[in-house]
C-alpha cells in the first residue's frame, strides 16, 4: 500500500479546518517536478541483443543458465515491505540447495513497487552484496526527518498544489544512501531482470521502467536514475508531487514494438494489455507530453502487472524468453511477497463511522487491495497460459532441433515443465504474530526492532510455505 500521508493528517475535524483554508490559499502555490529524462535519437543506445530479446521487453539481459528459475514480486507498504522482502532474500541466502548451487542465482526477474521497490532496485544493482549493508543504509535509517510531514497550512497548501514534496528530497536521499547516482544502464546486461513499477495516472495504467516504455517517449533508459525510479515508484498522492517524464515523439524514429500497435486497436484485446498499449501509442504521437506518475500501488501494489504486460505482448508461445531458455526450463518458482496490512479500525464494531480520516482510509484500502487483487488473478491466468503454451511448442518440436537448442542430446520430457506461485505473507505466521506485524505503519521510517521483528517474519514466512519447501525438495 502507499505510504501513509497519516503524519500531516492528525484528526478529521483539524484536517477539514485547515483544508478550508488551504483551499483559499491553494491557487498561488504550484507544486511539480521536472523531467530528468532525455531525448535520444537511438532510444535503445545500442543495448539490444538479437530479435527474441527486443520481444523480450529486456534489452542487453543476458541469459538464463540453469533449468531452474525464480522470480520475485515485492509489493508495496513503505519500510515495512522494504523489511519483509529483505528477510525473503536473506533467508534464501541462507538456505542450501542439494546440487544447484546459491539460491539467489536462480533468480531470474525481480519486480518491484512503492517500499519493495527499494529493496528490489537495490538488489538489481548490487546482487546478494546488497544483503550485507541494505539494512544499515536504510532500513534503520530515519527518512521521513527529511520530508515535509507535519500538519501545518504550509505543507497542507502545498498539497492541494500539487504535492507537499517535491521529489528531490527523496530522490537526493536514495542517491546518497543507495544508489550513488546509478542509472538504469548499471542493469543492463545483468540478472536479475529488475522491473521498477509506478502509475500513470493520465491513462490509470502500470508504468513499467523499462527500455520499451522509455522508446515510446523517444528517450534513453540507460541515462535514468535508479533513484528517481524508486522516487516515483513511492511517490504517495498528495505527500509528493508527480514525478513526470518529458516525451520527444519528434526526436527519434524507433518503431513501437508490433504488439503495442496491435493491441491500441484491438477492441478485443485484454484490458489492461490495451489501456498499456494506448498510453505508449498517446506517447509516441505527442498526444501526451508529460507522463505524469505517483505511487505503483495505486494500480497495482503486487508488482505484476508489469510482467503480465510483458508476457501478454509477446508474439511468440515462449516470450520473454529465447528458444533455448523454454527448451531447457524445467522448474520456474514465482515468489510473490506480500506485505499488506488487512482490515483496521474499529468502526466496524459500531453502528456509525468510518467518518473522517477513517472513510479516506477505507476507501484507499478498498481500491488498493481490489486492483491487487485483481493482478493476482491475471498474474495466475497469465503464467498458467504461458506453460500450456511452451508445453505445446516443445512437444511439436522436430529431434534435432531439440538437440541444437539444448546444446545436448540424451533423454528429454517436452512435457517435463511446472510454474509454481507461491505468496509470502504475514498471515502464514499464525494469527496474533500475523496481527501484530499487519498493525506497523505503513511509513519510511520504523524502529530498529520492528525491522528486525519484519525481516524475521519474510525469512519464516518463506521457510514455512508448503509450495517453496516442495520446489526445494524438487530442485
Amino acid at each position: 500500500m502507499p505510504v501513509a500521508f497519516g503524519r500531516i493528517v492528525k484528526s478529521a475535524a483539524a484536517t477539514f479546518a485547515a483544508l478550508t483554508l488551504a483551499s483559499v490559499l491553494g491557487g498561488c502555490a504550484s507544486v511539480y517536478n521536472q523531467p530528468l529524462n532525455e531525448p535520444s535519437a537511438n532510444p535503445f543506445g545500442g543495448i539490444v541483443r538479437p530479435a527474441e530479446a527486443a520481444e523480450s521487453g529486456t534489452p542487453g539481459a543476458p541469459g538464463l543458465r540453469s533449468d531452474t528459475v525464480i522470480g520475485l514480486a515485492f509489493s508495496g507498504g513503505g519500510t515495512r515491505a522494504a523489511a519483509f522482502a529483505y528477510g525473503v532474500l536473506d533467508r534464501m541466502a541462507q538456505t542450501p540447495t542439494a546440487k544447484h548451487g546459491q539460491l539467489l542465482d536462480h533468480i531470474g526477474v525481480i519486480s518491484g513497487v512503492s517500499g519493495g521497490s527499494i529493496m528490489a532496485a537495490y538488489y538489481g544493482l548490487k546482487g546478494p552484496a546488497a544483503l550485507a549493508d541494505f539494512r544499515a543504509r536504510y532500513l534503520t535509517q530515519d527518512l521521513m526527518s527529511q520530508l515535509n510531514t507535519s500538519l501545518s497550512l504550509g505543507n497542507i497548501s502545498r498539497a492541494l498544489g500539487g504535492g507537499a514534496n517535491t521529489d528531490t528530497a527523496l530522490r537526493d536521499w536514495f542517491n546518497t544512501h543507495l544508489f550513488h547516482g546509478a542509472t538504469f544502464g548499471s542493469l543492463i546486461g545483468k540478472r536479475p531482470v529488475t522491473i521498477i513499477n509506478a502509475t500513470d495516472i493520465y491513462n490509470r495504467t502500470p508504468f513499467l521502467f523499462s527500455p520499451q516504455t522509455f522508446a515510446a517517449a523517444c528517450s534513453d533508459i540507460a541515462q535514468y536514475p535508479l533513484a528517481a525510479a524508486v522516487a516515483a515508484s513511492s511517490a504517495v498522492p498528495g505527500a509528493f508531487a508527480p514525478v513526470v517524464i518529458e516525451t520527444y515523439p519528434e526526436q527519434c524514429q524507433t518503431p513501437l514494438p508490433a504488439w503495442v500497435t496491435a493491441a491500441a486497436n484491438n477492441v478485443d484485446a485484454p484490458p489492461l494489455l490495451r489501456a498499456y498499449a494506448r498510453g505508449m501509442t498517446d506517447i509516441r504521437s505527442g498526444r501526451v507530453k508529460y507522463v505524469k506518475l505517483l505511487d505503483g500501488g495505486l494500480v497495482d501494489n503486487l508488482g505484476l502487472s508489469g510482467i503480465t504486460i510483458i508476457r501478454a505482448g509477446q508474439t511468440t508461445p515462449y516470450g520473454p524468453l529465447t528458444p533455448q531458455e523454454a527448451v531447457n526450463m524445467r522448474r520456474l518458482m514465482f515468489l510473490v511477497v506480500d506485505a499488506g496490512q488487512g482490515p483496521k479500525g474499529d468502526w466496524s464494531t459500531t453502528l456509525e463511522g468510518p467518518a473522517g480520516k477513517d472513510l479516506v482510509s477505507a476507501v484507499v484500502d478498498v481500491l488498493v487491495d481490489a486492483n491487487s487483487q485483481t493482478s493476482y488473478t491475471a498474474f495466475e491466468a497469465t503464467m498458467k497460459a504461458w506453460r500450456e503454451h511452451i508445453v505445446t511448442w516443445r512437444c511439436g518440436l522436430k529431434a534435432g532441433e531439440v538437440s541444437r537448442l539444448r546444446g545436448r542430446g540424451g533423454p528429454w520430457n517436452c512435457r517435463d515443465l511446472k510454474f509454481t506461485i507461491a505468496r509470502i505473507s504475514f498471515d502464514q505466521l499464525g494469527p496474533e504474530r500475523a496481527r501484530a506485524l499487519s498493525a506497523v505503519p505503513t511509513s519510511f521510517t520504523l524502529p530498529a526492532d520492528t525491522v528486525d521483528a519484519l525481516s524475521r517474519a519474510g525469512g519464516d514466512a518463506l521457510s514455512a510455505n508448503p509450495a517453496f519447501q516442495r520446489f526445494l525438495s524438487e530442485m
